[in-house]
């Protein structure tokens, strides 16, 4: 969509990004912000990869990535994990998600990360790429629902030989 820049969050906007998240999830108000909010309380938030998408000063959307690892029999593989991603209800559809889906992963590649990993909705996450972790040889410690358990190479070839369980912040509760 036109008009949109997608730039870091600063301390400025959380407070919007805050009202994109509740009015995003409406049906569970404060969860996913307490969670945003929580995990920039953590050691390891990186500001480069908590992202919004603006237009015309008004923040529309946000997508964050934090830290999650994934274990094997021959050590931890370094991984991140989308989410969440919001757009305001008012600006669904316009393909804002889409363009936060990409620069953030972009991001993570910049800043030299090699594989993320989702847990999120089957139909919408393989437009980034993502595919079934299980058939990969790849379990999730979090998500009900076996399809929803994502991962992708951010580098070719970084899943190869990668075999274990991903392991997120504690943050988002293990099931």
């Amino acid at each position: 969509m036109e008009g949109v820049i997608v730039r870091p969050e600063t301390p400025a906007d959380y407070d919007a990004v805050r009202e994109v998240l509740d009015r995003a999830f409406h049906d569970s108000p404060d969860s996913e912000s307490g969670l945003v909010e929580a995990l920039r309380a953590q050691s390891d938030y990186t500001p480069e990869l908590s992202l919004v998408a603006e237009i015309d000063g008004a923040i529309v959307g946000h997508i964050m990535f934090t830290d999650a690892r994934i274990e094997t029999d021959s050590g931890v593989v370094p991984a991140k994990s989308l989410g969440p991603l919001a757009v305001h209800p008012d600006w669904q559809q316009k393909g804002i998600g889409t363009q936060l889906g990409k620069e953030g992963l972009e991001a993570c590649r910049r800043l030299g990360h090699r594989i993320a990993v989702v847990i999120g909705h089957s139909t919408y996450y393989p437009r980034f790429g993502f595919q079934r972790g299980r058939p990969l040889g790849i379990e999730m410690s979090i998500g009900r629902l076996e399809q929803s358990r994502m991962i992708v190479e951010l580098v070719p070839g970084a899943l190869d030989g990668v075999r274990g369980m991903v392991y997120f912040s504690p943050l988002f509760g293990e099931e």
